[in-house]
């Protein structure tokens, strides 16, 4: 064989693979999937009353599936566009009432338990890079294969979930794959904006640096506490978040700090006017007008010690003077935990987690509760105010191929409701998670 020959076989097979590694960094399209079931019983509890939102304290049994496509297509440079068809059904215990931390992630405060197909997202994202380093993204769901600056600006517009963005955390962030727990989701007292089933229309800008993330929203509201239809009058009502995050090591090992503000305005009703206005049978919803708002903020911070095993902890606050509008009733909680990967066991896909939640409710929240008044998540009648506490303890099992997982789950929680007088519950579950 001619050297010349040779040279330029060699050379055709260097562009061949250098193409083949061009296409993998741009990738044009992806559509990924997922199917999570979750199957919770909880025993009978002792409760001395009852009101129209708590807990039932008889045995209960009920299971959530959703079900999920992700598509994404490249559409010119810096440009993606993301659609997400969703169907979701089944229900929580006690039509998803009774606690403030509820021990189903997958489960949304829907009226029917039959399945619905909705789209859960619909959005498009415009990048704008600049410098020479560059971070290397892997094929996921919403994400393409590619290379991005650490340098750029993205600016989003569409239907989205606040999760997708913010308050990310490797260890407890999605119920799906990690604790099933409300408030291990998210900073619990973040009343983060959102439809009925978790999504909202919204503006969201994400400024990125090599060591850190500036991000901000600004998105529509409900027009009620828990609804689906979206507040036209845009200037009364909406919703701005921001958030930074700061990237670090410590002993070699990368930890992330996040700290997180919000302000909701919107048509929202007034614990402390509820009560003065009918203190014998309060109703938040008779107070409801434009000019109500709520702020707060959360930290959020994760650290791996080894390569196998990570903590967290979060604490977040509101004010707690106007009724929650999007997540849950929570507005002060405090959560921490770790979780094992199960490489000492020579199981390095299976993974072994713990944490444990305090969540609270402002003066004015409480004194609203022991006259009567009722949320849209929880309200006994009376209250003998406690802090809701919950421990949660679970096990994911790789039962094929990082495709099919499989998690025994137990939560403890005791004062449901912050109320002394009911619990303790105990909650177990079983969640089968189907992803490629």
């Amino acid at each position: 064989m001619k050297p010349h020959f040779l040279l330029l076989l060699l050379l055709g097979a260097a562009t061949a693979a250098h193409a083949q590694t061009d296409t993998v960094k741009q990738q044009r399209f992806n559509l990924h999937f997922q199917q999570t079931i979750i199957t919770q019983t909880k025993p009978a509890f002792s409760a001395a009353y009852s009101g129209q939102n708590s807990l039932l304290k008889t045995h209960e049994t009920a299971s959530s599936l959703t079900t999920t496509l992700f598509g994404g297509a490249r559409l010119w440079k810096g440009a993606e566009a993301y659609f997400n068809p969703e169907m979701s059904g089944g229900a929580g215990f006690s039509q998803t009432l009774g606690v403030a931390g509820f021990p189903n992630g997958e489960t949304f405060r829907v009226g029917s338990a039959e399945p619905k197909i909705y789209i859960a997202r619909l959005y498009l994202t415009q990048n704008f890079e600049w410098g020479t380093g560059r971070d290397t993204l892997d094929d996921e769901a919403n994400q393409l294969a590619g290379t991005r600056s650490k340098r750029y600006l993205s600016l989003t517009a569409g239907k989205f979930g606040m999760s997708d963005f913010f308050d990310g955390n490797t260890f407890s962030h999605d119920p799906r794959t990690q604790f099933m727990n409300w408030s291990l989701m998210s900073n619990g007292a973040w009343d983060y904006p959102a439809n009925t089933r978790g999504y909202i229309m919204g503006l969201f800008a994400e400024l990125g640096q090599p060591n850190w993330t500036l991000r901000y929203a600004f998105t529509m509201v409900p027009t009620q506490a828990n609804g689906s239809v979206l507040d036209e009058k845009i200037s009364k009502a909406n919703t701005q978040t921001l958030e930074y995050e700061r990237r670090y090591l410590l002993n070699n090992q990368n930890g992330t700090l996040r700290i997180l503000g919000f302000y909701n305005k919107g048509k929202m009703g007034n614990y402390r006017e509820a009560v003065s206005t009918n203190p014998a049978a309060p109703d938040i919803d008779a107070v409801n007008y434009y000019g109500h708002s709520k702020w707060g903020f959360g930290i959020n911070a994760e650290q791996y010690i080894t390569p196998s095993l990570g903590i967290f902890a979060k604490a977040s606050y509101n004010d707690g003077h106007t009724e929650t509008w999007f997540f849950t009733e929570i507005d002060r909680s405090l959560s921490f935990g770790s979780v094992l990967k199960g490489n000492s066991w020579k199981r390095s896909n299976d993974e072994l987690g713990l944490a444990f939640v305090g969540n609270g409710i402002s003066g004015p929240h409480r004194n609203y509760l022991e006259a009567g008044g009722y949320g849209f998540i929880i309200g006994d009648g009376r209250l003998n105010y406690r802090p809701e506490m919950i421990a949660e303890l679970y096990y994911k099992i790789d039962a094929y191929q990082k495709k099919l997982w499989l998690t025994p789950d137990y939560q403890f929680i005791a004062n449901p409701a912050y109320n002394k007088d009911r619990g303790p519950v105990n909650v177990f579950s079983i969640r089968a998670h189907v992803e490629f």
